[in-house]
């Protein structure tokens, strides 16, 4: 781990560390050496008291005069540091002893010891001395008694003086030695510090005056300079650090004005982004209501006239003309779409489902598709529960789904799910294709970008899907991933969460498909004529009765002359006048006293205001051009609800 220490604690510790070891060292070395010079001088006199012991002792215990013996163990317990002592004969009896003498401290061959032997153990130091004879010197006066010189090794010891030598003077003297040194030591320790303040003022604080201005500087205040410090480095670096601060000021003038032209671009280019974007919606916005009116009453007329016995010629030229006619509603149906996602006002209704019914009629309905390229479509699915919007979830797949049967030539495709951890479930859309290069897999889900169609062609799609998807999957909030590699297909998922099965009284029914509608009546208002006259012609052929106008006055006038109550009404959103659809439902249920009066509202406007004003209303909404089937589905949806609540109340 680094140390975070400032300039000052770093001289204050180089000053001292090295004074403060060399005070240890000397203290020890001065300790230690002194004690083993008093243990030395201990030991040599331990040793010399018993050599003095034993050569007095050779003739008392020669004759076996135990008093003498007594006398000198009684005397040598004067001697300073003598704890205990024995004398022994040479079978190891004890002739006088004195003291008391350490059990555990013997030599190995026991208290008749054949050369001197000295242990220390604790505070005690032993010391056994061998008695040996010494022979006379006959030639000598016979009143004189003398020793010849040397010993005679090869003579048996007659006997040993054991003695102990207390060392407690050399354990005060070392506790009173480890006192100094700690004194010592603690004194150059003060004196160190001392210094190293001293020293460490000198050098911290004119550092700590350039740190400060650093840090001023940083904070934006240019204008700062540091004073001169002296000499050497510290005037170099006082230089140095205004220096640095003028060139700083410089450079931050230069880039405000940069940023500041930047700025006034981008504020010009954001500006005008903004007018074309707004001029760009206005002209969807107008385009497609100005685009649904004509191409809705030709699906409905294209609907009504497929419902007449024709000739064949006739019946294929109207089969080309609603083929057209289903592209162009296609490309404004994916116009709306996109319209309605990037303004924010699409709202999912998430619910609990299973995945497996919704999964095998999307197949289903790509099966044909499928089949006219020469394509296999499989299914394998698992009996899982996911929670999501089911309409949004289906527009996903089966835009995926369009997209793989669209880039593959040969094989086919394949919509798989399956668990996966953290509680999801896994939906592929695998196929042989032609793969997609890692470089553009990113830019497929832009709109109107597809990959080997610079010709544009129809067949291929019109760019929108994967953007959809894209989009789709974002207000889900579920995950969209894509791998492929060029002539190695692609592989598209989605994930989403799993759940546990509901019960059979908790799951939602799935829509029944569209009844009769004999004998419905049915009023509709809208201001174009060919819409008006289309609709109510669609509705006439499939059985209702129809009272169409091309305004609310008019309706309410027809309504009040026939005494004539509808069952539905469908209304355009835009009209001429001050009221729009939903101001003529909320009157037309007003005069008629039913507040729940089915309704359907239908619109070419794709402005944000709008979808959201429909959003909020409630009532359901069909952008033009409406299909057949779907408006008719719609219709069987609300007389049914209807109906429901006629029961239940």
């Amino acid at each position: 781990m680094k140390l975070r220490w400032g300039v000052r604690a770093r001289v204050m510790l180089a000053a001292i560390l090295p004074m403060l070891v060399l005070a240890v060292v000397l203290t020890v070395s001065y300790t230690s050496s002194r004690l083993a010079d008093f243990h030395n001088e201990l030991e040599a006199r331990g040793k010399a008291v018993a050599r003095q012991l034993a050569a007095a002792s050779e003739f008392p215990v020669f004759s076996g005069n135990h008093r003498s013996l007594q006398q000198l163990a009684g005397g040598a317990m004067a001697e300073e540091d003598v704890a205990g002592l024995r004398i022994v004969d040479r079978s190891g009896r004890t002739l006088a002893s004195a003291g008391i003498l350490d059990p555990l401290l013997m030599p190995p061959d026991g208290p008749l010891a054949p050369a001197p032997w000295v242990e220390r153990r604790g505070a005690t130091l032993r010391i056994v001395e061998p008695i040996r004879p010494r022979p006379l010197d006959l030639d000598a006066d016979p009143t004189a008694f003398t020793v010849a010189a040397g010993t005679q090794a090869s003579a048996p010891p007659l006997g040993s003086v054991v003695l102990d030598f207390s060392l407690d003077r050399l354990y005060a003297r070392r506790t009173e030695l480890l006192w100094q040194s700690a004194s010592i030591g603690l004194l150059v320790l003060l004196g160190s510090l001392v210094l190293a303040s001293h020293l460490s003022k000198g050098v911290s604080r004119p550092i700590r005056r350039v740190a400060d201005i650093v840090l001023e500087i940083g904070a934006g205040e240019m204008h700062r300079r540091v004073e001169p410090l002296g000499g050497g480095s510290l005037q170099r670096l006082a230089e140095g650090v205004n220096e640095m601060a003028r060139r700083l000021a410089d450079a931050r003038e230069d880039m405000a004005r940069e940023i500041e032209q930047a700025t006034a671009e981008l504020r010009t280019r954001k500006n005008e982004a903004e007018r074309a974007n707004l001029a760009k919606s206005r002209f969807l916005a107008a385009a497609s209501h100005d685009l649904r009116q004509p191409m809705h009453a030709l699906g409905l007329f294209i609907a009504e006239l497929q419902q007449y016995q024709l000739p064949q010629p006739t019946r294929g030229l109207v089969r080309q003309i609603a083929a057209s006619a289903d592209a162009m509603e296609k490309l404004l149906d994916s116009l709306l779409d996109i319209s309605r996602l990037d303004a924010g006002v699409l709202r999912p209704t998430l619910r609990v489902f299973a995945l497996r019914p919704l999964l095998t009629r999307i197949v289903a309905a790509h099966e044909p598709a499928a089949a006219e390229r020469g394509l296999r479509l499989g299914l394998r699915a698992s009996e899982v529960w996911v929670r999501s919007d089911p309409l949004l979830l289906e527009r996903i797949v089966s835009n995926l789904i369009s997209n793989a049967l669209r880039y593959t030539r040969e094989g086919g495709v394949l919509l798989a799910c399956r668990r996966q951890g953290d509680g999801l479930v896994r939906i592929e859309v695998r196929d042989s294709g032609t793969g997609i290069p890692l470089e553009r897999q990113e830019v497929i889900f832009q709109e109107f970008v597809q990959l080997d169609n610079a010709e544009r062609s129809r067949d291929k799609g019109l760019g929108l899907g994967l953007a959809i998807v894209k989009r789709l999957a974002e207000l889900l909030d579920h995950r969209l991933t894509l791998r492929s590699a060029p002539g190695r297909g692609s592989v598209f998922a989605i994930a989403l969460p799993r759940t546990e099965p509901l019960d059979a009284g908790e799951a939602a029914p799935e829509p029944r498909p569209p009844g009769d509608l004999g004998g419905v009546r049915i009023a509709v208002v809208d201001d174009d004529p060919l819409v008006c006259a289309g609709t109510a012609s669609l509705l006439a052929s499939w059985g209702c009765e129809v009272e169409a106008a091309a305004s609310s006055a008019a309706l309410f006038e027809r309504i009040a002359n026939a005494d004539w109550r509808p069952a539905l009404v469908i209304s355009d959103l835009r009209l001429q006048g001050p009221l729009d659809g939903l101001d003529v439902v909320r009157e037309l249920r007003e005069r008629l006293a039913e507040p729940t009066l089915p309704a359907v509202l239908i619109t070419g406007d794709t402005g944000a205001d709008m979808l959201a004003l429909t959003r909020d209303s409630g009532i359901p909404v069909l952008h033009k051009p409406v299909r057949p089937a779907r408006l008719r589905a719609l219709i069987n949806r609300q007389l049914e609800y209807a109906a429901g609540e006629d029961d239940d109340a």
